[in-house]
């Protein structure tokens, strides 16, 4: 069995970690965090690793996983590289969204294959995630070298590989953070505009519910433009004018908000009608 250690074992590292002792995937190797008792917690969580303080303590694997955060990238790449563990036949991974596997050439002096693989989901508690992980689709992006030994490992545990331009890696990161963390707070600014009508959070978040989740089934149903419903949508340029108005002299900021998400759905409203009927809500989001 091929032998995986991970540095920056947080909760993505110990859903995989989980994942990949459990269904024997991989033998799982040291586990070096920041602190010697975070990564125990992370072995002991996993059910297997040996947790070491410092990379002199790690030993050869197949598979180094940097699972740590963005920043760290970069010095733990420099860290393993000096170790001379990494030989030709090894594979280094990281599992960023926003930074390409190219990030980890330092790691690889003496020989072995980067990787990049970006699991498009939340990690907020490991113990659900690695119940819930099948199904997720997971980026990659690697040298044609490292790509079959990890879609085996990801499909092996769930995962769905998709690739990714590395040239343009921060874009498609862009997807998942406007789609992901901005719903939130886009959900935010409406509770807010709900409250300013006598909404109690609580009561904001039921009334809001059935109106987002539906929103939401229509749009992977039949897509953004023909989901799309609302003032824009019927060219009722006068609601949009009263609303921005309103949000001007409350909130400035989500007038500004309310301005360019409008202009997105008005290029999605153009799609199904014809752009005179349009023209006179965008004149009312061009505004300032």
């Amino acid at each position: 069995m091929k032998r995986v250690t991970i540095i920056g074992c947080g909760k993505v590292g110990k859903t995989l970690g989980r994942l990949w002792h459990r269904n024997g995937v991989f033998a799982i190797g040291e586990i070096l965090n920041r602190s010697p008792e975070s990564a125990a917690d992370a072995a002991a969580f996993i059910g297997a690793g040996t947790p070491v303080a410092d990379f002199s303590e790690l030993g050869p694997a197949d598979v180094f996983l940097i699972a740590a955060a963005d920043g760290a990238l970069a010095s733990c790449a420099e860290s393993l590289g000096r170790t001379g563990l990494v030989s030709g036949g090894s594979v280094v991974c990281h599992l960023s969204g926003a930074l390409p596997s190219s990030v980890l050439l330092p790691a690889v002096i003496s020989g072995g294959a980067v990787a990049s693989v970006h699991p498009v989901r939340s990690f907020a508690d490991p113990a659900v995630s690695a119940e819930s992980f099948a199904g997720t689709w997971c980026g990659m992006e690697a040298d044609p070298r490292a790509l079959p030994l990890l879609e085996e490992a990801f499909a092996a545990i769930g995962g769905m590989p998709f690739s990714i331009d590395p040239q343009y890696k921060t874009l498609y990161h862009c997807g998942s953070v406007m789609v992901c963390n901005y719903l939130n707070a886009l959900i935010e600014a409406g509770l807010r505009a709900y409250g300013k009508g006598g909404l109690s959070r609580e009561t904001a978040l039921q009334v809001m519910e059935p109106l987002v989740r539906g929103t939401l089934d229509n749009v992977f149903r039949v897509g953004p433009a023909e989901a799309l419903t609302g003032p824009i949508s019927r060219g009722d340029a006068e609601v949009v004018g009263r609303q921005i108005a309103a949000l001007d002299g409350w909130e400035p900021e989500l007038g500004r908000l309310y301005r360019d998400l409008g202009m997105v759905a008005l290029e999605l409203a153009a799609e199904r009608q014809g752009a005179p009927e349009l023209e006179a809500v965008r004149e009312v989001l061009s505004t300032s």
